[in-house]
């Protein structure tokens, strides 16, 4: 069986860590405005991120990662940084990466262009405009 047809057409579910579900659901919602589709106390909160099921499930306890664990891909990286912190979103700045932009984007090699913030958890969250 090729590798390709386990998976390969099966629908993504994402996972994020929250130890504090009502301030995840203030965020992810409020903030970030993704859809609660379900509210299962006290196991999950089940969004819809665009037609990807984001889980973000209670722990009772978080050492969140150094490293980005979701992202989303966005038209237009400058009116996203700029709703985002309206919203009172800070961002992350990374020596010799992002620490020169006003808005805190990195130009990467390849011609994405990203930045990064963190959920109240201290997940590692980003948003990227991908070379038209």
């Amino acid at each position: 069986m090729a590798a390709d047809s386990i998976l390969g057409n099966c629908e993504l579910v994402a996972f994020a860590p929250t130890t504090d579900p009502e301030k995840a659901r203030g965020f992810y919602e409020g903030v970030l405005g993704l859809r609660l589709v379900a509210d299962e106390k006290p196991f999950a909160l089940v969004f819809d991120a665009n037609g990807t099921m984001l889980r973000v499930t209670t722990v009772h306890e978080l050492n969140p990662h150094p490293f980005t664990v979701l992202g989303w891909h966005v038209a237009n990286i400058e009116e996203t940084v700029d709703r985002l912190a309206a919203a009172g979103v800070e961002f992350n700045r990374y020596k010799g990466m992002n620490d020169g932009d006003p808005r805190g984007i990195w130009n990467s090699p390849s011609g994405a262009r990203v930045t990064w913030f963190k959920d109240p958890d201290g997940n590692v969250l980003s948003v990227t405009e991908f070379p038209k």
